[in-house]
């Protein structure tokens, strides 16, 4: 397998049992049995053309930083776009890979007068991963912005989807049904002075601080927000007298209910472990079941 992949790209883009857990801000996760970062479209259709032909599996993974990787592993070949980064400015419209950084787009957004992503300045993700889940945050997500994705299938066809054939929800978005991979996404804003976008962010960073652990290492907000009116996934878990509630090396978050976070040698297993417990838990005292909302990789 590895010695297939090796020869479609530069030997520094192709790895072999790479580490996952350097590769997620949770800081867990056992091996990738091939590791690839492909630089543009060509690379990865040629990946996934192999992978395709050979049987390989295939897992696609952004920037790592809403996802619980396996203390197993991946099997097969991982692919992250992280190197698929380019901006492209149209006016009032910017495109981006799928590999860019959320905070860099919406930094480029504010240097050039254009607003709509504020709220993505703080999101430790990538463009790839925000249109993935429709991520979003103080009550502006990435449907708000976005205009068009273009997607590749496993054949190597592009294909451009309009916004209206998204089918964004909340935490949803028509890729987490298909076999496709984000290859790009294009934004449309409005103008406003850097300065007015700035303070903006500015005031939504200060909360984040104030009340989330960044200072840790986590996946972000652990569980959905219930279908049900008034009813928050931290606020529930903090009522059952959960904060600080520890298995192993994974803890939830004494700063904010909504966050598992790694102590410092959390396993998978401690993370799922707790999680199954603080679903319970929450379960029992309000009839309601917590849904993840990090992805879960290398799991059978």
């Amino acid at each position: 397998m590895f010695n297939d992949i090796r020869q479609l790209l530069p030997t520094s883009l192709v790895l072999a049992n790479e580490p996952m857990a350097k590769h997620t801000s949770f800081k867990i996760g056992g091996p990738a049995e091939v590791f690839v970062t492909p630089k543009d479209t060509t690379q990865l259709a040629a990946i996934w053309k192999t992978c395709l032909e050979k049987g390989y599996p295939v897992t696609i993974l952004g920037g790592g930083n809403n996802v619980l990787v396996s203390d197993d592993g991946i099997k097969g070949v991982v692919i992250t776009t992280t190197r698929m980064n380019k901006i492209q400015i149209n006016e009032n419209e910017i495109t981006a890979g799928s590999g860019t950084k959320l905070h860099i787009l919406a930094d480029t957004a504010k240097e050039i007068g254009l607003s709509g992503l504020e709220f993505a300045h703080g999101i430790p993700g990538t463009v790839g991963g925000a249109v993935f889940m429709n991520a979003g945050a103080y009550n502006h997500e990435t449907k708000d912005v976005c205009e068009k994705v273009i997607a590749m299938l496993p054949n190597g066809e592009v294909i451009t989807h309009a916004k209206e054939s998204l089918a964004f929800g909340y935490r949803k978005s028509r890729f987490q049904k298909e076999t496709a991979i984000i290859t790009e996404a294009k934004f449309r804003l409005s103008p406003k002075s850097p300065d007015e976008i700035k303070a903006y962010m500015d005031h939504l960073m200060t909360k984040r601080r104030d009340t989330q652990p960044l200072d840790k290492k986590s996946a972000g907000s652990t569980f959905k927000r219930p279908n049900e009116p008034n009813r928050y996934a931290a606020r529930m878990i903090d009522e059952c007298g959960l904060k600080g509630f520890t298995i192993g090396g994974a803890q939830v978050s004494e700063k904010h209910a909504g966050f598992v976070i790694n102590t410092g040698n959390a396993t998978a297993a401690d993370v799922l472990n707790l999680m199954a417990t603080v679903k319970e838990k929450v379960h029992a005292a309000t009839g309601i079941w917590l849904e993840p909302e990090m992805q879960m990789l290398g799991f059978m």
